[in-house]
């Protein structure tokens, strides 16, 4: 039996973008059908997180003249994390395999074709790799190596130069659907739920239009949800930083006390005033990490959703 594929694609004002790139999935998988790989069932869903532009407006004109194309549009923006759960929980039970990607073409639609192929192989989850980051900047580019790097040093299980673009078997959606988290860090959960995996490289390329999205603030707080959501090894290293310093405090009492009865004591302004800065600096820094995790369980007790639906397009 052929399987259904739904193309999960995020989009957020990207009204310049959508009119150009919707073909590459719309022309894909009719080369798909036509060959047939997948099912004629198989479809694109759009997911609009809350645009401020005309991006559902754009989505709804696509899908009026195009069946294959359907569509969520959610009621806030909720950031990119959410939006792509929405459209795979969706999608979850209409399909047999999902491919999340972005809607600004930069991800090699043809690798779909790979993913496909290790999918009927056995594979649960094909992770589309980027064999580099030429399309980068220098900044991002440097930027990206070390937040790989820090994750897997804190202990979180990351596939490095993988974003978003992979495929998902029912199976893996469906354990997916059983981590009730709300703060998201999708690469991350989708290595916990296990499952035969593969990797297919592809070449990276330039927007087709727009502007990115995802600003330096975006990324930054994407990276904090990675490490905090999956290492408790930051609050182990305030631990181990705090009994380094306490040592080191209690050699200086001693050093003091004695310094004082050989009648060897200097009273220094600057060096009291240097040690208090830095437990002080210490200090601040540890409480700004606990306040972090804290955040995270403020959250998460609360239980309220991770995204409303608003509209839907073809979804029946």
């Amino acid at each position: 039996m052929k399987p259904i594929l739904y193309f999960v694609v995020p989009c957020y004002n990207e009204q310049e973008v959508l009119p150009v790139s919707y073909r590459l999935f719309t022309d894909k998988l009719s080369s798909l059908v036509g060959l047939g790989v997948i099912s004629d069932k198989s479809r694109v869903l759009f997911v609009d997180d809350g645009s401020r532009d005309n991006t559902y407006a754009v989505i709804k004109e696509l899908a009026e003249k195009n069946s294959m194309i359907c569509a969520l549009k959610l009621s806030r923006n909720r950031g990119h994390q959410n939006a792509l759960l929405a459209g795979l929980m969706a999608a979850k039970d209409r399909c047999d395999i999902t491919v999340s990607l972005d809607c600004d073409g930069q991800d090699d639609i043809n690798a779909t074709d790979e993913m496909i192929k290790q999918y009927l192989d056995g594979c649960d989850i094909v992770y589309g790799v980027r064999k580099n980051r030429k399309t980068d900047s220098p900044f991002k580019r440097r930027s990206a190596n070390l937040f790989y790097k820090l994750l897997n040093a804190m202990g979180a299980e990351t596939v490095k130069n993988h974003a978003d673009y992979r495929l998902l078997s029912r199976r893996a959606l469906e354990a997916l659907s059983h981590y009730k988290e709300v703060n998201l860090y999708l690469r991350g959960m989708v290595s916990l739920v296990g499952f035969k995996s593969t990797c297919v490289y592809y070449d990276r390329t330039s927007r087709i239009a727009g502007e990115s999205k995802y600003t330096l603030g975006k990324m930054v707080s994407l990276a904090l949800d990675g490490i905090t959501s999956f290492t408790v090894k930051p609050i182990r290293i305030i631990t181990a930083v705090g009994f380094i310093i306490a040592m080191i405090s209690f050699i200086g009492i001693i050093w003091s006390v004695i310094a004082h009865f050989v009648g060897d004591a200097v009273s220094g302004w600057a060096s009291t005033v240097a040690i208090i800065c830095f437990l002080g600096g210490i200090q601040i820094l540890s409480i700004g990490i606990i306040g972090e995790y804290i955040g995270k369980i403020y959250l998460e007790t609360k239980h309220r959703p991770r995204y409303t639906v608003e509209q839907e397009i073809n979804m029946d």
